[in-house]
């Protein structure tokens, strides 16, 4: 076994004086290895700060970690939500706040109808919240416009940014509110808009509202609420409380959903996403395969004479597939480790100073962007310097190995 990795070492050694004998085609090699990785690492991490940043938009402005309803109610309760009603206060909801990882259980309250402004009248998707208890989704719900709901406020509401856009409301508009109650007649109320909000994703911007729960409840002749948003302290704990709740409930009384199965749009991004950041890998390792594996094949050319000799000397022919081997895996891991390193210090330098990013199509906030880079990515990136690298070496190494040793001892450098 020490033998073994005596042996390992001394062809480690051998492969790092090689490696460093060109110098030149060497620094080539490591610049084209860690800007590879160096590019993987900024790319997916700015990826990773947007579908980061878009999770905790879509938990924090419309989900929650965690949504308590009644049985059946995503299945049916979408046609007939006041049938599947939570009750207004119980003892269940005070459990679920005693949990260690629970920051907060609020209340919401769907329904739909009619919005009118003067002349024009648009359907809207509504969600009747707790003022004091949505103070916890402030960082990820942005009110661009106006305020935020208040209790003292019981008629203010804040609207959508495209919602606002097509109806052509700006925040201290007078509107009027109309909808269906639970048992099929119509209401309506007078409110004014308080806020224009938006969030991460733009098709509830485009036809959303939030009202005091008071005033939603007014509107559509009920008491309690439709769902229970259960608001962790990191986002990371959501599976472990999911299954805490399933034991604390009666599954006869309450159906649990984490924010994961109902984000259907951040879902389908990400899907998207990992397949764009799968086609930059590919490109990324296609560049370094090309790049070493023609690195490599001069250096067997180079070194024709010098493998005859060692041939001669005894050195079987693995033995020599080996030594280019571990040269290109050196390389890999040299180019891998540098390319992480600066990666990692540039992506806290670019996400210290910013990125100014336009506004997304439809909407009119512009916004900075960073770039995430955790561990785990620079392990993959790592990994893939050092694959790639591998996978080039084979066939320099496979004919350096199978060269005749006269044929290497002939040839003039």
């Amino acid at each position: 076994m020490k033998q073994s990795f005596a042996a390992i070492l001394t062809d480690l050694l051998l492969a790092f004086r090689n490696v460093m004998r060109q110098k030149r085609r060497a620094g080539f090699a490591l610049a084209i290895i860690g800007g590879g990785v160096i590019s993987m690492l900024l790319a997916g991490g700015f990826i990773q700060w947007v579908l980061d940043t878009m999770r905790e938009s879509t938990i924090y402005s419309q989900l929650g970690h965690i949504q308590v309803v009644r049985p059946d109610y995503y299945q049916k309760g979408i046609a007939d939500p006041y049938r599947y009603l939570l009750p207004q206060s119980s003892e269940a909801e005070a459990q679920i706040r005693k949990m260690p990882s629970v920051v907060t259980v609020t209340p919401r309250l769907s329904f739909v109808g009619l919005i009118s402004l003067g002349d024009s009248t648009l359907s809207f998707m509504g969600d009747g919240v707790d003022p004091v208890g949505e103070r916890h989704f402030e960082k990820y719900f942005f009110v661009e416009k106006g305020e935020r709901l208040s209790p003292d406020d019981p008629t203010g509401i804040v609207i959508g940014q495209g919602l606002a856009a097509n109806l052509g409301a700006k925040v201290g508009d007078k509107l009027v509110l109309m909808t269906s109650t639970a048992k099929g007649g119509m209401n309506a109320s007078d409110v004014h808009i308080r806020g224009i909000f938006f969030t991460a994703e733009k098709s509830y911007d485009d036809g959303a509202i939030q009202v005091p729960i008071d005033l939603a409840r007014e509107l559509v002749r009920v008491k309690g609420a439709t769902s229970w948003l259960v608001v962790l302290d990191k986002t990371s704990r959501t599976d472990a409380a999911l299954a805490s709740l399933r034991q604390m409930l009666d599954p006869k009384a309450f159906q649990l959903a984490p924010w994961h199965e109902l984000a259907d749009f951040y879902n389908k991004t990400v899907a998207l996403f990992s397949r764009q950041v799968l086609v930059v890998d590919v490109l990324i390792g296609l560049i370094i395969v090309l790049s070493i594996s023609n690195t490599l094949s001069m250096a067997v050319i180079e070194r024709t004479s010098e493998i005859g000799t060692v041939m001669a000397l005894g050195v079987r022919r693995r033995g020599v597939m080996r030594m280019f081997l571990f040269e290109g895996v050196l390389l890999g891991v040299l180019g891998g480790v540098l390319g992480g390193l600066i990666g990692w210090i540039l992506s806290l330098v670019i996400s210290a100073i910013g990125i100014p990013m336009p506004p997304p199509p439809g909407m009119e906030s512009d916004f900075t962007g960073e770039i995430t880079v955790n561990l785990g990515m620079i392990v993959e990136a790592l990994l893939l310097a050092i694959v790639t690298t591998l996978l080039a070496s084979l066939a320099p190494a496979w004919k350096a190995a199978n060269m005749t040793i006269v044929d290497a001892l002939r040839h003039q450098r």
